[in-house]
Formats: structure tokens, sequence, C-alpha cells
């Protein structure tokens, strides 16, 4: 497990990337409608020597005009706010590779401050608020604008095109059994879909690598494109993405996917699953992979020209490879984590063998086994009441860090060390007790998975590849 904090993450920032920081989170609650009188007197009240300072870390943030509506509501006043400091940010088109830029200004035209700083606390889950925006400014390298573009336009992903925290998380695998069990034909085959998939581990997450990370598997052989709508593939993808997303924990931030290619061939070649697959991961988890291993990609594959050169009769469109047409649809960022691995000394560099499984001629004594939905594992969703209390503490909470950023910020502006100290602890306290609270809630808001049912995800953030029920379970489907 990493002990040290990669560089652009929480505990380890510079004093720029620390203003920049500053710079999303003005423009961020700015965007959920928060009153910032309190950062505006700052400005003024700052000495002279600061000026150069103040420009940097607040240019974006609006020019007084709050002050021309001091006799308006605080609504009025929130929606002139965004209006002013907003409306003119775009992406240049070169920037812009998914259409950002246009879903965010939707984003502000349809929906509230309100609905959008909700979204907000939702997507934080159990997550430090601030590592999340920090993703987003590496992936824009430290462009404050660019990072809120792209976050918002993945606040509005989340919330209106794939429903993540509302459907695929909330409904889950038992959703999945209801629809396979219906009467209508098509909920019926969508349920039985998705269940084929997760019995037949066409994905599956198990094990960390040397970096603390999680990994997940993909047999490239289970797939055809005809055994499933791509509707269904997508919803699979995203529920295997956010159900990984919950085994991360500090200081870990990324994920290690091994495509097993192992007897691949054409027919398991299917170019739309992997254009959203990198989308999602440039898009809307930015700064989520740490790693990918392709593994035992056969020549097909890859293009290798050295065996092509034998086979002049090769199809055109396979000289390059199939990884080389991926390639170019890949940010160099991205592509530049990609590794070909062959065998499992390869894998070795990356996971240590013990924790390679046997599948993968690693010594790991575990083996994929689905385990069924348990018929009331979900009980606790039905008590809304608790439900809301829950999210209503959640909500002051959310609340207090927002206060406390401000306090931080404005503190910061003044240069006084001591009143920094003191909001960052508090920020600190309150980003803590914010990840323990959504671990209370979690169980109201989010169907349990095969890898609660596996005791891997055990509650309160402790996560446990290796516990003696995960392995039994496992090393049970090994000896059948």
């Amino acid at each position: 497990m990493p002990t040290e904090m990669p560089p652009g993450t929480v505990g380890n920032l510079t004093a720029e990337q620390e203003a920049k920081l500053q710079e999303f989170w003005v423009l961020l609650l700015k965007v959920f409608g928060v009153n910032l009188d309190a950062l505006e007197s700052t400005k003024e009240a700052a000495p002279q020597e600061n000026k150069k300072e103040r420009k940097r870390r607040f240019g974006l943030f609006g020019k007084g005009k709050d002050k021309d509506h001091e006799d308006g509501t605080a609504s009025e006043k929130s929606a002139e706010a965004v209006t002013t400091t907003l409306a003119s940010i775009n992406v240049s088109e070169g920037d812009d590779k998914y259409g950002q830029s246009k879903e965010f200004q939707q984003t502000l035209a349809d929906m509230s401050p309100e609905e959008i700083r909700t979204a907000f606390w939702t997507m934080v889950k159990h997550d430090n608020p601030d590592s999340l925006l920090l993703r987003f400014l590496r992936a824009r390298k430290w462009d404050v604008q660019k990072a809120l573009v792209m976050f918002i336009s993945t606040l509005r992903w989340r919330l209106m095109d794939v429903k993540v925290d509302d459907d695929i998380m909330k409904n889950g695998e038992p959703h999945a059994l209801k629809q396979s069990q219906s009467s209508d034909p098509t909920e019926k085959k969508a349920g039985e879909e998705l269940l084929m998939q997760l019995r037949r581990g066409k994905s599956f997450l198990h094990g960390v690598d040397k970096s603390g990370r999680p990994i997940c598997v993909v047999r490239v052989r289970l797939h055809k494109a005809g055994d499933q709508s791509p509707e269904v593939l997508d919803r699979f993808t995203v529920y295997t993405i956010e159900t990984a997303r919950m085994m991360l924990a500090p200081p870990v931030e990324t994920a290690c996917i091994i495509f097993d290619m192992t007897d691949f061939s054409l027919a398991n070649m299917d170019y739309s699953p992997v254009k959203f697959m990198i989308k999602c991961f440039e898009a809307n988890y930015p700064e989520s992979l740490g790693v990918v291993l392709i593994h035992k990609a056969p020549w097909i594959f890859s293009g290798l020209s050295s065996f092509l050169n034998w086979k002049p009769y090769v199809l055109t469109s396979f000289r390059a490879g199939i990884w080389n047409i991926i390639k170019g649809w890949l940010d160099p960022v991205v592509a530049a984590k990609v590794h070909f691995t062959k065998n499992v000394k390869d894998l070795e560099e990356f996971i240590p063998r013990d924790r390679i499984m046997k599948e993968l001629e690693g010594d790991e004594n575990w083996e994929y086994k689905y385990v069924e939905c348990e018929p009331d594992e979900n009980k606790t969703m039905e008590d809304t009441a608790k439900r809301d209390q829950l999210l209503a503490e959640r909500r002051e909470l959310g609340k207090e860090i927002q206060d406390a950023t401000i306090s931080w910020i404005a503190a910061s502006s003044k240069g006084d060390k001591d009143a920094v100290a003191t909001a960052k602890d508090k920020r600190k306290d309150l980003i803590e007790r914010l990840r323990v609270q959504y671990w209370q809630l979690d169980p109201y808001v989010r169907a349990r998975s095969l890898y609660d049912r596996l005791n891997v995800i055990q509650g309160n953030g402790k996560i446990d590849f290796y516990s003696a029920e995960t392995m039994s379970k496992g090393n049970a489907a090994s000896s059948q």
C-alpha cells in the first residue's frame, strides 16, 4: 500500500495548486448560489501587496455585481452572480472532445443552483470533495474554467443521462433480478442480459496491485455484441466503474484494469462499448485509471508487424492492428497508462504473484463466482424516514463544509496563517465526518452488490478482498 500522496492530491499540493483549488471552489460555490459576500469583502480589505495574488486567485469571480442588487432577494443575487460569472465560460472546440461546453451551459439553463448543489454532494459520497475537484483540475492541467465545464457536465451526465445514483446504484442487481422475472418481454430481456454478464463474470473486481489499486479483470473472450443490448452493456459498465469507486480509499485514487485477451477472436471485438468506456474515463471519471494491462493480446489485436510481414494477404484494416485504431481515440495521457503483458512474469511487474489468480497463471487460489441476491438484503432501504433523516444531516454537513471553505479561502486571501491553519483543521474534521456519515447512509440509498455479499465492502469504508469469507467462497468455486 503506498504511503506517499501522489503530486497534485490532497496532502501534496504546491501553493499554486492550492490556489487553483480555491479558485475552483469559488466558482463552484457561485454555481450553487452560495452568498460569497465574505470573499468580496476580503478583496477590498486585503493589503495592497497582495493585490496581484488576489487577482490570480479570484480573477474568475464576479466583478462586484452583487452590490448593484443589495435590495434584491438572495436568490436573485445568486442568479445574477451565476449569470455574470459563468455565462461567458466556454471551452475552445479543440479542447472539447465530448461537447461538454454545450452541456455545461445547458445545465446552468435547466437546473437551479440548489439542484446542482444537491447533485454535487450526492456525487461526493465517501470521497473527499477536494479530491474529487482535484481529479478534474489535473485532467484539465489546472485550467479552472475547463475543469469547471468538465465537472458540471459530468454532474449532468450522472443525474440526467445515466442516472447513476437515482437508478443504477440505487436499484442495482436486485432490479435486474426483478426485471428477469417480469411478464414484459422487453423488461425480462434487459434483466436477463445484465444478470448474464454478472453470472458469467465478464468483468469483476478482485484484489489489489502493488500500489494498492483495486483490480478489475475484463474477460474479453466472454463478450459478443449480440448477447446484450448496447443500453444494458452501458449500464453494466457504469455499474462496474461506480462499484470500483466504492473500493477506493486514500491515498489510493485509481484502479488497475486487466483486459484478459486469452482466446480473443474477431467475434469478441465490439467498438461501441470500447468508445463508451473511453468516454466514461476521459469525460466523467477523470484521473481514475492507474494502469491498464492488455494481457495476452493476439497479433490481430496488437498488430505485430513482424507477423504481418509473413501474411501479405491480411486485410488492410488489420495491418496496424485493432489496438492502433483504439489508441487513436485515446487522450495521450490515458494511452500512456496502457501496457501489454504476455505472461505472468509481465503481470508481476504490477501485481504480486500471490495476488494473481491461477486463471492468469498466478498463485492465488481464487476463482470468480457470482453469489445471487439474498431475499431481504435491501430491507434497510424500506426505512425511508431514517433515510430522509440521514440525508438531512448530510445536507447540513455539506453546508458546514461550504462555510468552512469560504473561511479558508478568506483567511488565505488575507495572508493570515493562523486563521488558515484553523480553517484547514476545521474543514478536515468536517470532511472526515462527511465520509463516516456516508457509510451510515449507504445501506439506505445503494442496493447491496456482489461485493457486499462477499464481505469485500465491509461498511465504514473498510475494504478487504482477502477476508476469510471472500477467499472461502472463491476456493469453493475452484474446487467445483
